[in-house]
């Protein structure tokens, strides 16, 4: 069973400057001191290019509902374990 998905060259080339213009504000935000908001918002930036390129380039936005929940599952996973890792990190180091 094949997807159809209606995405038009225009939105992929607004997608790309929205890429574009995400990148030069993760350049830019990496040159001022915002302490420990820093880290925040650069991972602000980069889940929202990474769901741009998903949505998009990679078509998940017209995949089936059972392909987007595996999706969640490996991301919740992937979470889970890189959570525990810095947990058991914390806790070994004090």
């Amino acid at each position: 069973m094949e997807n159809t998905h209606s995405t038009n060259y225009g939105t992929y080339v607004l997608v790309w400057l929205g890429l574009v213009a995400l990148t030069t504000l993760t350049v830019a935000v990496a040159g001022l001191n915002l302490a420990s908001l820093t880290i925040v918002v650069a991972l602000a930036i980069a889940t929202t290019k990474s769901l741009l390129v998903a949505n998009y380039f990679m078509h998940v936005k017209s995949d089936s509902r059972v392909f987007k929940v595996f999706i969640l599952v490996c991301i919740v996973i992937f979470l889970t374990m890189i959570i525990l890792t810095f947990v058991d990190l914390i806790f070994r180091i004090s």
